[in-house]
């Protein structure tokens, strides 16, 4: 374990958001435009504050969810936050809240019917948790997860887990490449965003030029951020001709990949750096922020340099959040941001990875080398003895998680619901649901296990409404039942059902809802 003391920390996270909001008020101006940036500063009049920063001000909002729920926070509450806290109805927050609003829990509500799922929302909000974790990418990828998945799915949510994971270990690591390729090993290898970086490292390496790269990044996988407001015909910017059109939303993968442009290209200087990755267009708030924060982690706040820093004067300023109520408290600086969360951060990562009595503050035990890397459960032989072992899905497996199952945690078990698939259910057909219950090994007990589905009237079980089986406490291992349901007879629209998980011989039980709708059709 590698000591990170508490004075380097502060400066890395305030770093962090110093960078974050440098960047975010760099880009500003060209967000959203498919064009060659070519500035070398701030375009605006800073002198009455700095604009708005969307992507700063949505992590104020989760930050005051870990400061009531602490490690706790999961992707349910971080949706109630959501609803309560956050303006926008723009795309997939839009699409996102009225999932939720709808009953659909994450990761439904990220997923259903959100065309801008793949979209850039949720991997510019991966610093909360980075900076909560020093050290741990493991952690903060866990925890980008939740919170990439109230609103995102797919490549999107890949971006929040490589950003996360990326920013936490920028804490013990500075060497840019080698942050890459720990990033890359917490989501799937074959996706489009780590294609998209993977070409960008070869174009730095086969030493293409800058305006080449750009484009072999957008045509490995194009987005359509920037020509949101532009007729098709209107695209002919210099420099563009032969880039390809993609699918609506689909715009993560190249985003990040110009973060990454930025990075490599810019050589270890910050304003070039966040200026290059600006120059790439389409998204620029995001990834000249997002690069801000990553090079302020690195270098610690010391290092901007002043001519970055003097015009914004440590303020920031927030958009998104609703301000009508009492219950979030709005930063005015960075400062004050940088000192909430080091509040959170000594309890957030516990007892064992911070001294919290050292006399010159917390002292943070931090992963080092090649534990900074994604791990796997596979490290183990499945159902071996339990005993210490973490039974946690990795980053990676919560990546490859179908967006249909949805995650229930409870003192003594854990639920996985998964609606195979689809979450409507046929005039004619079978709608089969699957339940997967995994003893929790703190537990350090075998138990029996008692699956119930309870459903409305009109709607039944083709076969056993109930199951009894083992739940043993070896390693990986699941109590699994399928239920079959007929609904030919339910009238309704929307069904709603109750599965009661108790288990046997102890007062432990939980319940989770099953929404399914129909789908239009009254024959198949």
């Amino acid at each position: 374990m590698k000591k990170l003391k508490f004075k380097e920390y502060r400066d890395k996270v305030m770093g962090c958001w110093s960078g974050k909001n440098i960047g975010g008020i760099l880009g500003a101006p060209f967000e959203g435009k498919r064009q060659l940036n070519q500035v070398e500063f701030y375009q605006q009049d800073l002198t009455m504050g700095p604009p708005p920063n969307d992507d700063l001000d949505l992590q104020i909002v989760f930050l005051s969810a870990v400061e009531q729920y602490g490690r706790q926070v999961n992707a349910a509450i971080l949706g109630e936050y959501w609803l309560s806290y956050i303006i926008p109805n723009w795309v997939e927050y839009g699409t996102g809240k009225a999932n939720l609003r709808a009953g659909f829990v994450p990761p439904l509500s990220g997923f259903l019917d959100n065309t801008y799922k793949d979209s850039n929302g949720c991997w510019i909000r991966s610093e909360l948790w980075a900076c909560l974790a020093p050290g741990h990418p493991e952690i903060a990828a866990r925890y980008a997860y939740e919170d990439a998945i109230v609103d995102h799915a797919g490549e999107g949510m890949y971006g929040e887990i490589f950003t996360a994971a990326v920013e936490s270990a920028a804490f013990v690591e500075g060497e840019k490449e080698k942050l890459i390729e720990i990033g890359l090993s917490y989501i799937p290898e074959n996706s489009s965003l780590t294609k998209c970086i993977r070409t960008a490292l070869n174009c730095y390496h086969e030493k293409v030029s800058f305006l080449e790269a750009r484009k072999l990044i957008h045509n490995t996988a194009p987005g359509t951020f920037g020509i949101q407001d532009i007729r098709l015909s209107e695209i002919k910017e210099e420099g563009n001709e032969g880039w390809k059109t993609g699918s609506p939303g689909f715009d993560c993968p190249e985003n990040v990949a110009f973060v990454i442009l930025g990075w490599l290209y810019g050589e270890g200087d910050f304003g070039k750096s966040l200026c290059l990755a600006n120059a790439c267009g389409e998204d620029t708030d995001c990834t000249a922020g997002t690069l801000g924060a990553i090079l302020g982690i690195i270098g610690g706040a010391s290092q901007i340099p002043e001519k970055w820093i003097k015009p914004v004067d440590d303020r920031i300023a927030t958009l998104c959040i609703d301000k009508t109520t009492s219950e979030i408290w709005i930063p005015d600086t960075a400062a004050q941001l940088t000192d909430r969360i080091i509040r959170e951060a000594v309890s957030f990562v516990g007892q064992e990875y911070c001294d919290i009595l050292n006399e010159n503050g917390p002292v943070f035990f931090c992963h080092e080398g090649a534990d900074l890397y994604g791990t796997s459960t596979d490290d183990y032989l499945r159902d071996i003895k339990g005993g210490n072992k973490s039974e946690e899905l990795t980053a990676r497996e919560l990546c490859e998680l179908s967006p249909y199952c949805v995650r229930y945690s409870f003192p003594s078990f854990r639920v996985i619901l998964d609606y195979e698939g689809s979450i409507t259910v046929p005039y004619g057909k079978l709608k089969k649901i699957r339940v997967r219950v995994r003893n929790v090994n703190r537990m350090h007990q075998q138990q029996w296990v008692k699956i119930t589905l309870y459903l409305p009237p009109g709607a039944r079980t083709e076969g056993a409404f109930c199951a009894e089986l083992p739940l043993n406490n070896t390693y990986l291992y699941e109590a699994e039942a399928e239920f079959a349901i007929n609904a030919d007879a339910y009238f309704g629209s929307r069904l709603e059902g109750i599965i009661d998980i108790s288990l046997v011989g102890r007062h432990s039980s939980g319940q989770v809802k099953v929404i399914l709708v129909r789908d239009g059709k009254t024959t198949e």
